[in-house]
């Protein structure tokens, strides 16, 4: 299994919203979850977006800092996730996709400096101990800074870029400084714009792992929590997101085990109870 930063960079390309059609479509193999944890620095999206403001800021990133300091942030974190992947009153033990929700406001990062650190071991231990794959929203300036030690830790780093010019001039240098500071990274393309995958990997120089299509309906129900066409579910975005989850974690594992190719890295740090 996999922990897995999303990065964005200027010209909206939808980080959220691609991990979010990443989170429900994600392919689980029994027993297994999928944590996606809303790390941008800049304040999240999904609370007043997907969740339409229907459960005020009880739960999220925010919160945890204040666990921290009292010594209980591995387990505060299992209690600020909610289920979007089941029904309501079903079984703690079947609650199998989660989402941290972010920050309501950018001026909370300021609390977080030592907590991006502790949540990075959080996630590696959830991935070593639990098999649980972990997606990080790092957004568009997430992974630099503070929080960019979850990119650090991450088994791999992927940039949503959109082929139109303006994306792509921006990704340019947002790929090269990610090179910098984590090695290699990939891109997952939003298919708006008039460039082929392989043009934007010869313009990035770096592997286009995944795409999904451009579908403004559906992508407006994940990010605004607008209403959802019938088999939303089966639409070619979602299709498309659990394809592109196999491959984001193929991806992982291919980096893993290249800079760990005897698997001695381990999570070390804060324990984290299975939930």
């Amino acid at each position: 299994m996999a922990v897995i930063a999303l990065a964005g960079c200027s010209g909206a390309p939808g980080v959220t919203t691609t991990a979010l059609a990443l989170l429900l479509s994600w392919p689980l193999h029994p027993g297994r979850r999928m944590v996606l944890a809303e790390c941008d620095p800049d304040g999240g999206a999904v609370l007043h977006g997907l969740l339409q403001g229907t459960l005020g800021d009880r739960y999220g990133l925010r919160n945890l800092s204040v666990a921290a300091r009292q010594g209980d942030l591995g387990d505060a974190f299992w209690r600020q996730l909610i289920d979007l992947g089941g029904e309501e009153g079903q079984e703690e033990s079947r609650r199998d996709r989660l989402l941290l929700p972010g920050l309501t406001d950018s001026g909370q990062s300021a609390s977080l400096g030592s907590v991006w650190k502790a949540l990075g071991v959080i996630f590696r231990g959830i991935e070593a101990e639990h098999g649980h794959d972990v997606l990080v929203d790092l957004g568009r300036r997430g992974a630099f800074g503070p929080s960019g030690v979850l990119a650090e830790q991450a088994d791999a780093v992927v940039v949503v870029v959109r082929n139109t010019l303006r994306c792509l001039q921006a990704a340019e240098s947002r790929v090269r400084a990610l090179e910098e500071r984590v090695g290699d990274v990939a891109v997952l393309l939003i298919n708006e714009g008039p460039y082929p995958a392989g043009e934007v990997q010869r313009v990035l120089q770096v592997p286009v792992v995944a795409t999904l299509p451009y579908a403004p309906r559906d992508a407006r129900v994940l990010s605004d929590g607008a209403e959802q066409p019938r088999h939303f579910i089966k639409s070619p975005l979602m299709k498309a997101a659990r394809t592109s989850g196999a491959l984001l974690v193929q991806r992982a594992a291919i980096r893993r085990a290249r800079l760990d190719p005897h698997g001695t890295l381990a999570a070390g740090g804060e324990a984290v109870r299975a939930r």
